[in-house]
């Protein structure tokens, strides 16, 4: 397949993060087939190996959020990541950080570190596809990265920030997300950080 081809296939079906598999089917080629064109093409610069089976055109690049969600599933981007996004804290934040149900986790994927805290089952919900630089991602509600932020804040797993933006917090719902945690003592926690 030329160069120019593959460019346009890949941009019809908005293929800028995926597996090898995703590669064949929209290639409809064997998977061996599939695996050469890869690794010509990783050689050649256009396309990027961004962990295991997982790559990225170099011609339309992913956002970090994207990749965040494509690399590791099921997963959502919340925490500080989300809480800047939103507005909620201030902070420029450098690393992806991001919700999940499977084990905990870290990637350095083109220089940049991506994290997966896990959560219970019960609380992994109140994330939207959510439109940014042109993919839609799955992000955190402002209340529901607030509340899976402070429940690690709770556990003493992260530091508690003082710096949140309320005025963008629907405060009766992030006190309604901190019970999906189930974590005694949780409720009134949040409860006291948003003055609920």
């Amino acid at each position: 397949m030329k160069l120019l081809e593959f460019q346009d296939k890949a941009k019809s079906h908005n293929l800028r993060a995926f597996t090898a598999g995703e590669f064949q089917r929209i290639m409809g080629s064997s998977k061996k087939a599939a695996q050469e064109l890869l690794g010509r093409y990783a050689k050649k610069g256009v396309v990027a190996k961004l962990r295991n089976n997982y790559y990225m055109v170099m011609h339309d690049p992913p956002s970090a959020y994207l990749i965040s969600n494509k690399v590791y599933r099921p997963s959502y981007i919340s925490f500080e990541t989300a809480l800047s996004h939103h507005g909620v804290i201030p902070e420029t934040v450098y690393e992806i950080t991001a919700a999940t149900t499977k084990a905990t986790r870290e990637f350095n994927i083109q220089g940049r570190i991506f994290r997966y805290h896990k959560i219970k089952k019960a609380a992994y919900t109140g994330y939207v596809p959510t439109e940014t630089d042109g993919d839609t991602i799955l992000m955190a509600e402002p209340e529901k990265a607030l509340a899976d932020y402070l429940y690690f804040a709770h556990m003493g797993k992260k530091t508690p920030n003082e710096r949140f933006n309320l005025g963008r917090i629907d405060k009766k719902k992030a006190v309604d997300y901190s019970r999906l945690y189930k974590r005694k003592g949780f409720t009134e926690f949040i409860k006291n950080v948003v003055g609920e």
